[in-house]
């Protein structure tokens, strides 16, 4: 019986935990960062909507970094409509843009990234992407790249900015699908640095821009 009521309050305690992690997740990423103009050596934006790509084309476009990496990009997106989403003319596009095909997800997002930016020597990265996968992005990134710092950029899609999110159905399970990600990729980064010497952290701890639409 005393076993029993153990297994139940811890039961309940850990549930209650995950939820309260939640809220504090999801306020955390529909929230708006601070505005700040800071730049890196390059700039990466994990694909998944249109205005992604675009914000980090104007990241480019303003001297933010050297180069751009879309990692992610579907193999029928061809250049030509890359181009044009990104809003960049030919010679900024051909001279200072790489597309990455071989990512399928944020693992692979990550890696992809990393093989990129030790292929140009860079250790601090401008990471564009939606505001709600920010974090499960961050914690990939780091774990493949834990002596590059990353700087977030998060781009808030539309739909969550403008809504109390806990008022409506389709962000709240968005977010809460986004949250059941990250917990085990948070958990992956915990046990790489835990089995590995210590390093400093990979993550700046503001953000780099107000999020777009």
């Amino acid at each position: 019986m005393v076993l029993r009521r153990f297994l139940i309050g811890s039961l309940g305690g850990a549930v209650a935990l995950v939820a309260f992690g939640f809220v504090l997740f999801a306020n955390a990423v529909t929230r708006e960062p601070e505005l700040q103009n800071v730049s890196a050596d390059g700039i990466v934006v994990l694909t998944g909507g249109q205005t992604r790509i675009s914000e980090a084309a104007r990241l480019l476009e303003d001297g933010r970094g050297k180069r751009l990496l879309i990692s992610g990009v579907n193999p029928k997106a061809g250049r030509p409509s890359l181009m044009r989403i990104s809003g960049l003319g030919e010679d900024i596009f051909s001279c200072c843009v790489d597309l990455g095909y071989a990512a399928l997800n944020t693992v692979g997002n990550a890696a992809e990234t990393q093989r990129w930016a030790e292929a140009f020597g860079y250790d601090r990265l401008i990471v564009v992407t939606a505001a709600y996968h920010m974090p499960r992005s961050l914690a990939e990134l780091a774990r493949a790249m834990p002596n590059v710092e990353l700087v977030p950029h998060p781009v808030a899609p539309e739909g969550i900015r403008r809504k109390v999110w806990w008022l409506d159905a389709a962000a709240t399970r968005l977010l809460a699908a986004e949250y059941a990600k990250f917990l085990p990729a948070a958990a992956r980064l915990v046990v790489a640095r835990g089995m590995s010497p210590w390093q400093p952290t990979a993550v700046t701890a503001s953000s780099s821009a107000v999020p777009k639409s």
